[in-house]
């Protein structure tokens, strides 16, 4: 058999699982069973169980896995449900900053939920008094306090971190489980340094006994390859760093489906969307990359940078508000919360002699929700699942896909009811519903400037079917149903790659200062489980926040197999940039390659005033040789050049860049070569531009094709 990637993603009501083709991509076998909550050895046994059945069933030995990730909500349900260790915090400052750092390292308990709290013990030392003495005094005045996991923090110890590693290693010494600000973050904040961190000590403990757990039994099966834990930004690292860092697990299953939209739909610009029975999450993708941001937890930002994603109450099973003979509300309730069966999978048998009452699912709502009585007194759902169907939106072999005369029997009745058609009710709730995600919708397409012409409605999960399509022809976009939609989180898992970033404060940083975090960066990803030949660094300078950030991604294995072999050929790239712009094939071209890139340009010209004047529009695309779209751009501008004549690349900046009275903006820039793509869209000033693509172009031949793609 060839080598196999293995997914594993724990929810928190079952664990899936998904074999997948190293090569191909294929999918080769899929499961799902409940997720262990109970068991003693938690939801490792789960893991375990189903991987060892999956590999049983498509007979994978352990020398074909090649990479094994899993995905859990173990961290997200610790801290809604408060099930973390009691953190003791070590704060240190001196001379002026004293007085605030007492307050700043000590956040309280933290309010996690309702009535849910993360437990803090606090005591502070002046950073001058700091004897072995008093290191000692103040653990054991946390310990004796009840506190399980240490935190020490100190004002600027991301300049100097010695006090706090002299705090850590006391600690260690007395078996306590400590981590430092230092460690956490590299931004300045104390505030915040100090909350990220206590966050992150607290659900040491738990994840630490449930990584071990799993990894001895990985071992155990055979499967050499080392496991792979998904983080929070759609990336995955070893479980040597989930140990230090369990925080970079919270909201990892909100990521794992953008990780499979990226790497297994191949989506470069698009909108995302993970649909449930009660809920759907909405992220972004632009330019192949995922939109992050800092995650909140009890109401308070975080230095973690995770997923930026918004949820909405409305999915599959949202249930259907009627007030005053008028539907007026979907969601938030569904079915599932309310335990009433969907009227659309319910045999037809079940539908006789239908009435409509009124429930309230849970105790405190004041909406009245309808639901269809049978003549034996049993209930069942109106739901959008069932509308979608009735209205023809789900494919015949979807896996929402009803029994289409139940379903008719159910809205015929509440059409009745309403005196209206069912048809016509059913529509009233999809427009009720699509009108809510588009409201998010447009959000992020403003938020993000993405251009909805180039912009692609990605569905995925189980209910995909049931929202996106009706959302697409209310917003006139284009739309794609993932494959193995309801599996599409744990084929992210088994796709994703490893990733790390880096933030430090530096104002106008140096040359050397991009050297080092790069530098710096490279190290990191290679012990969180990157083979070191496959690292891509991409650099970013927030000139307003005065923040220097380093992005790595890599694989966890070197793949040797000929690249070659998938190149697409030049007029099917075509064809992929006329589906991709909404431009007919014979207004594109192509205009530069380098190796693995082919750029194309479309060129539209619109007639004004009766044909008197013309104007041009010119959008860009960059595929890579298998014919993925890597970029899209309106009104982009294309420019080769090589080391000799880098001073091409420097007039390309000045003639794209943007003068007014106050400043100079330089363009959005990207650089394509050999296998890597450059993104130096955030960086402010062309300077800096020049400064980082000199670092990344220093291992690339004099003679070598560089291409500059650029963008306002």
């Amino acid at each position: 058999m060839s080598k196999v990637r293995i997914g594993i993603d724990v929810g928190g009501t079952y664990t899936d699982a998904v074999a997948i083709d190293n090569d191909t991509y294929e999918i080769i076998g899929k499961l799902k069973i409940p997720t262990t909550h109970n068991a003693e050895e938690g939801v490792s046994k789960g893991i375990i169980l189903i991987l060892n059945q999956l590999m049983e069933e498509h007979n994978i030995q352990p020398e074909d896995v090649t990479f094994i990730s899993h995905g859990t909500t173990q961290a997200t349900n610790a801290l809604l449900e408060g099930d973390v260790a009691k953190v003791g915090i070590f704060g240190m400052s001196t001379g002026i900053d004293k007085r605030s750092a007492i307050k700043d390292t000590n956040p309280g308990n933290i309010e996690l939920a309702d009535n849910r709290y993360l437990e803090t013990e606090h005591i502070f030392y002046d950073s001058n008094d700091l004897s072995d003495e008093t290191v000692e005094e103040g653990l054991n005045e946390l310990i004796s306090n009840g506190s399980e996991v240490i935190v020490a923090s100190e004002s600027y110890s991301i300049e100097d971190s010695a006090n706090e590693q002299k705090v850590l290693k006391k600690a260690r010494k007395k078996n306590m489980l400590a981590t430092g600000g230092y460690e956490i973050s590299e931004l300045y904040g104390l505030k915040m340094r100090t909350r990220t961190a206590v966050v992150n000590a607290s659900l040491i403990p738990k994840m630490l006994e449930t990584a071990e757990m799993t990894e001895k039994s990985v071992n155990s099966s055979g499967i050499e390859s080392s496991l792979m834990i998904m983080r929070c930004d759609g990336g995955v690292m070893n479980v040597d760093e989930v140990q230090k860092r369990p925080i970079l697990t919270m909201l990892s299953g909100l990521a794992a489906g953008v990780a499979g939209a990226l790497m297994y739909e191949k989506i470069s610009d698009g909108i995302f969307f993970e649909v449930g029975g009660t809920s759907i999450d909405i992220s972004v993708i632009k330019n192949g990359s995922v939109m992050l941001q800092n995650a909140e937890v009890g109401g308070h930002k975080t230095y973690v940078t995770s997923l930026d994603v918004r949820t909405l109450g409305v999915a599959g099973g949202s249930m259907v508000i009627v007030e005053d003979g008028k539907i007026i509300g979907v969601g938030p309730r569904s079915a599932h919360i309310a335990n009433i069966p969907y009227e659309c999978f319910t045999p037809e048998e079940e539908m006789e002699g239908l009435s409509i009452q009124y429930i309230s699912p849970l105790e405190d709502d004041t909406s009245h929700y309808v639901v269809a009585e049978n003549n034996k007194g049993a209930h069942y759902s109106y739901t959008l699942a069932g509308a979608a169907n009735l209205l023809g939106y789900v494919p015949d072999d979807d896996y929402a896909h009803g029994k289409a005369t139940s379903n008719k029997k159910a809205w015929d009745a509440l059409g009745k009811h309403l005196g209206i058609s069912g048809e016509e009710a059913a529509r009233k709730v999809m427009d009720i519903a699509v009108k809510k995600v588009s409201e998010v919708v447009d959000q992020l397409i403003q938020e993000y400037e993405l251009t909805k012409s180039f912009s692609v409605l990605v569905g995925g999960g189980g209910s995909a079917s049931i929202v996106i399509p009706a959302l697409a022809e209310y917003q006139d976009m284009k739309f794609q149903i993932a494959k193995n939609a309801p599996y599409i989180s744990t084929i992210g898992v088994a796709l994703a790659m490893v990733r790390e970033q880096m933030e430090r404060s530096v104002i106008n940083p140096t040359e050397q200062d991009i050297k080092r975090i790069r530098s710096d960066i490279f190290d990191k990803i290679v012990k969180s489980g990157a083979n070191e030949k496959t690292v891509d660094i991409s650099i970013e300078i927030d000139a307003q926040k005065n923040i220097l950030r380093a992005i790595a991604t890599g694989s966890t294995e070197l793949r040797t197999k000929d690249l070659t072999t998938k190149n697409m050929p030049i007029e099917k790239m075509k064809k992929v940039v006329s589906d991709s712009l909404g431009q007919a094939e014979g207004e594109i071209e192509e205009v530069a390659a380098s190796e693995r890139w082919h750029v194309f340009e479309s060129t539209q010209t619109k007639k004004k005033l009766f044909g008197l004047l013309k104007s041009k529009d010119t959008a860009v695309a960059v595929l890579d040789r298998e014919g993925i779209v890597r970029l899209k751009a309106k009104s982009g501008h294309v420019q080769e050049f090589n080391k000799k004549n880098v001073r091409v690349f420097d007039e390309f900046i000045d003639e794209y860049t943007y003068y007014s009275d106050a400043n100079a903006t330089p363009p959005k820039v990207y650089l394509f070569f050999k296998e890597k793509m450059v993104d130096l869209t955030g960086v402010q000033s062309k300077e800096q531009i020049l400064s980082i693509a000199e670092v990344e172009l220093e291992s690339v031949e004099e003679e070598s094709t560089i291409i500059a793609v650029c963008y306002q």
